[in-house]
C-alpha cells in the first residue's frame, strides 16, 4: 500500500535513510526538514511525500514537490527503500506512483538529480531503467569529482 505520510512513519524513515549506507548526514538532515515541513504544515503545497507499506512496516518513501517558476515541472527529492527489500520491485513502485501523482496533478516532465559517486551507481541504474533520460552533468557540482547528474521523464509527448 502506498498512502500519505504520517507522524508516527518519521522514526521509520530516519531508520531507513540511516541503513541504505548511501545518504551522508547532511543528505539525511535534509530529508529530515522536508518530512518534518510536510508533517508540521499539512497545508503547504511545496512537498508531498507517500510512504510504501507493508504489514504496518514502512518499505520506502518517496518526495515530490512542483518545481518553483515552470509549467508542469515536478522534482523528485527523494526516494528510497529499505536496503533488505532492495530489487524487490518497492522502487519500481513508488516511482510508478510518484509518476501518477505527477499526472494528475497536470505535470509533464520529472527531474531527479544525484551524484556521480560511485556508491550511486545503483541510484543511476535504476533511473535508467524507468525511463528516466539523463539530461545534464555538471563536472565537479558537489565537490572535486562529484558531477551533479540530472535525469528527467518526459511524462506526455512535446
Amino acid at each position: 500500500m502506498i498512502r500519505a505520510l504520517r507522524r508516527e512513519d518519521r522514526a521509520a524513515l530516519v531508520d531507513l535513510l540511516e541503513r541504505t549506507d548511501v545518504f551522508t548526514k547532511e543528505e539525511i538532515s535534509i530529508a529530515l526538514e522536508l518530512i518534518d515541513s510536510v508533517l508540521e504544515n499539512p497545508a503547504q503545497r511545496d512537498y508531498i511525500i507517500r510512504v510504501s507499506e507493508e504489514e504496518a512496516k514502512v518499505e520506502g518513501y518517496y518526495c515530490i514537490g512542483p518545481t518553483p517558476a515552470t509549467d508542469g515541472t515536478y522534482d523528485l527529492y527523494w526516494i528510497a527503500v529499505d536496503p533488505a527489500l532492495h530489487g524487490k520491485g518497492v522502487g519500481k513502485r513508488l516511482d510508478e506512483h510518484a509518476l501518477d501523482l505527477v499526472r494528475q496533478m497536470g505535470g509533464r516532465l520529472l527531474i531527479a538529480e544525484t551524484s556521480s559517486q560511485p556508491k550511486y551507481e545503483k541510484t543511476r541504474s535504476f533511473y535508467v531503467a524507468r525511463g528516466y533520460k539523463e539530461l545534464a552533468r555538471i563536472r565537479e557540482y558537489y565537490r572535486p569529482g562529484d558531477d551533479l547528474v540530472v535525469y528527467g521523464r518526459y511524462l506526455t509527448h512535446t
